[in-house]
């Protein structure tokens, strides 16, 4: 099957870039699951943007650099900052109801997180991500120029070098039909990776279950470099409880007045920052680590009981009956709430257009790596990354053009030399010793004993997981275990480069930061790099 584009992943940043070029191309969305089955269905806090005249770039700005650890790059952050408004206001000709506020500058309701200086996060209520998704996903579902390839899963990209072609470009991808099982070819001569973050490397996590890598092992099989993979965001407060899976307190909670507090009803932040609730998120997730450890205790409390019930009926709805779901009541007391891994701040090295080292290929979102982040990511500026940069990418995919390479047409997947699996249970107990692991030796605070130790209990999996591969016809469970053994090792082969501790990687080992940040740039060995 030929596109113009095809783009693996359906969360804000795919279906952005999609949006911005169906009206003149013809468009595939490779999604695993169904259209709305990603993380930023999840987002709950909102999106950061300069919308209000006390406010200003610069400020915004300076914010994100702060939070950065002094590592993010500052052009990449002044380029997104100032096209957030742009961004914004294309997102409310969609149709996104954010929640509305008659007084103020726009209309539109604005909130403060963690570590921002200003009131500016744009929201609907307190579910923004699935607001966003389900306008976008919904004209994405009926446009003419978009082919949807719901639940197939990413196996491969095909490029050049696998066709025995000279250069270096990516010609488009295979594709595991999980409803059929039969795998297909998906030929473009422009590529998307949007498969979001790999937050289910980690036992525990915020992210939903497709959070798996693919998009960063994919490019990085393939060759391209990635940068900043030591750089895991815990998001420090994760409803605690036997059976809520995956729910996170949004930031909003503290930044309206929410308060931290120990099992006997004591505030510990101020003892950590003097920001205390407000402190960025590396701050706060490594204060709650502290004092769960410490203490001995499952988790801490954030209380927001103090402010109005009909407040937090109409501020924080989706917490509330989320919470009442499991017997707390958030008007009448505090949630109990531990860290979990959250956010992948690096990624696919690319420049503010999503283009990566292998020609054709582009990465957005959480997938890659444009700088913003830096060593730890401000609260909502995730969202904004994606609006700004999947427009730059649509809008460079289109200058650069679509004329087809000029080669034989590309070959079906092969599974001649492979069988049915004899032993899924493999596949189960790689898959949950890879995540126990990684939360043990690579998580909040690290050594380099521990990591040490991943590394090497990592390639033993890495080795029984590609044989497995090598050897049996491919399944979702297996291809992303694949991906997730990649990707950990990524993680922990950029942990062990940093000798310092720096925003989101602290090391018992290394607790000094260095004068001078550098990036972690971490390239495969067995291609040459092809931009510089």
């Amino acid at each position: 099957m030929e596109f113009d584009v095809a783009i693996v992943g359906s969360g804000l940043a795919g279906l952005s870039v999609a949006l911005n070029l169906a009206q003149t191309r013809r468009v595939a969305v490779i999604a695993k699951r169904s259209l709305t089955e990603g993380a930023s269905d999840w987002a709950q806090g909102g999106i950061a943007a300069v919308l209000d005249s006390a406010d200003s770039v610069e400020n915004h700005v300076r914010d994100t650099l702060i939070a950065g650890g002094g590592l993010c790059d500052e052009a990449a952050t002044r380029f997104i900052v100032e096209h957030g408004r742009a961004a914004i206001e294309w997102l409310i000709e969609q149709g996104v109801p954010f929640t509305k506020d008659d007084a103020a500058e726009l209309g539109f309701h604005l909130t403060r997180e963690g570590g921002h200086s200003h009131r500016r996060i744009i929201h609907a209520a307190d579910a923004t991500g699935h607001a966003v998704v389900a306008t976008l996903s919904e004209q994405v579902r009926h446009h003419p120029n978009i082919t949807l390839f719901e639940d197939h899963h990413a196996i491969d990209l095909i490029t050049s070098e696998r066709l025995g072609l000279p250069g270096r470009r990516c010609h488009g991808l295979y594709a595991l039909d999980l409803q059929s099982g039969r795998t297909v070819t998906i030929e473009a001569p422009h590529t998307v990776l949007a498969t979001g973050g790999a937050g289910k490397v980690y036992l525990y996590t915020t992210n939903p279950d497709t959070a798996t890598g693919d998009g960063i092992a994919m490019a990085w099989r393939a060759g391209c470099r990635v940068s900043n993979m030591e750089f895991i965001q815990f998001h420090p407060t994760c409803l605690f409880h036997p059976y809520a899976k995956s729910f996170l307190i949004s930031e909003a909670v503290r930044g309206e007045g929410g308060i931290l507090k120990l099992p006997d009803g004591t505030r510990f932040m101020p003892n950590h920052d003097e920001r205390a609730e407000l402190a960025p998120r590396d701050i706060v997730a490594r204060a709650i680590d502290f004092e769960i450890k410490k203490r001995g205790i499952d988790c801490v409390y954030l209380d927001i009981s103090h402010q109005p019930a009909a407040f937090l009926h109409e501020h924080f709805p989706t917490i509330l009956a989320r919470c009442l779901e499991f017997g707390i009541d958030i008007t009448k007391e505090p949630i109990p709430v531990v860290p979990a891994a959250h956010y992948t701040c690096g990624g696919v090295v690319t420049d503010l257009a999503g283009r990566t080292d292998l020609a054709g290929l582009y990465a957005v979102g959480e997938t890659s790596c444009t700088g913003l982040h830096g060593a730890n990511r401000l609260a909502s500026n995730s969202l904004l990354e994606c609006l700004v940069v999947g427009r730059a990418a649509a809008e460079a995919i289109e200058a650069e053009g679509f004329a087809t390479a000029v080669h034989a047409p590309l070959p079906a997947w092969d599974e001649s030399r492979v069988s049915d699996p004899d032993e899924e249970v493999v596949v189960a107990h790689n898959w949950d010793e890879l995540r126990r692991l990684m939360w043990n030796y690579v998580g909040i605070v690290r050594t380099d004993k521990r990591l040490e130790r991943a590394k090497h209990r990592l390639a033993l999996l890495r080795d029984e997981i590609h044989e497995y591969y090598a050897n049996f016809k491919v399944s979702r469970d297996l291809l992303e275990l694949r991906n997730l053994v990649d990707v950990a090792s990524l993680i922990v082969d950029g942990a062990r480069s940093r000798r310092e501790s720096r925003g989101l990687h602290f090391s018992r080992d290394w607790p000094a930061t260095l004068p001078k940040a550098l990036p972690t740039v971490l390239t495969p060995k067995y291609v040459r790099r092809p931009n510089a």
